[in-house]
């Protein structure tokens, strides 16, 4: 595939075939992938290679409060985890609330799951005296996790980057024995998908770039 055609059709695969993730399929994806850029070309990103049963399991089990404020959220129209705007959800009403397979299985049914961190000691986290929630840092892991995903696609596999099991970063560290200076990054399953999709609904350029101001002139080409 040409590298456009794989930007233009990488999309969250959720549904996996029981086909496997052979070494050397995915050693050329983290061959390449490495490629990515970090700030300062610290490179301070590490990946656990999971493929053990129990530990996808708990993974998965680790993300289910996240999934439930974030579905009873999306049921009480909101934004959820939201920064700027406070959930209105009563915590009884996340407690009780379902958490739907589709955010579970991927992580126990894919043959591999690959947990991506990021060393903070080697990161350049300049907006980290703003009063605002940080994204800066994720500039020194997230291009790596974005190849990671078209390499994958490029091979004719499929992931999706999930962050559920974020929130709870002790027990993820704890699960992998990840150094307490690590950050948990993503949480990637990788499979066969089940359903190759060729086209994304994506906004249009002119929906969201515009020219010298952010109320400027749509951009149009």
């Amino acid at each position: 595939m040409e590298l456009y055609d794989i930007m233009r059709t990488t999309f969250a695969a959720r549904q996996f075939t029981d086909d496997p993730l052979p070494d050397d399929v995915l050693w050329r994806i983290l061959d390449n992938a490495r490629f990515a850029p970090s700030g300062g070309n610290r490179q301070g990103a590490h990946i656990v290679v999971v493929r053990d049963a129990s530990i996808k399991q708990r993974l998965s089990e680790l993300g289910e409060p996240t999934v439930r404020r974030y579905v009873a959220q999306r049921n009480a129209g909101e934004n959820p985890w939201n920064p700027v705007v406070p959930t209105a959800v009563a915590p009884d009403i996340i407690d009780e609330t379902a958490v739907p397979a589709s955010f579970v299985e991927p992580i126990r049914r894919a043959p591999v799951v690959l947990v991506v961190s990021v060393d903070l000691g080697r990161v350049a986290a300049v907006d980290q005296f703003l009063d605002r929630v940080g994204v800066v840092s994720g500039a020194s892991v997230y291009p790596l996790v974005w190849n990671i995903l078209l390499g994958a696609r490029a091979e004719g596999y499929g992931g999706n980057l999930t962050s559920m099991a974020i929130a709870q970063e002790p027990a993820v560290r704890d699960l992998l024995g990840l150094p307490a200076d690590h950050a948990v990054a993503a949480v990637v399953p990788i499979g066969k998908p089940v359903k190759q999709l060729t086209k994304l609904r994506r906004q249009a350029i002119d929906e969201f770039v515009t020219i010298d101001q952010y109320d400027g002139p749509a951009f149009r080409g």
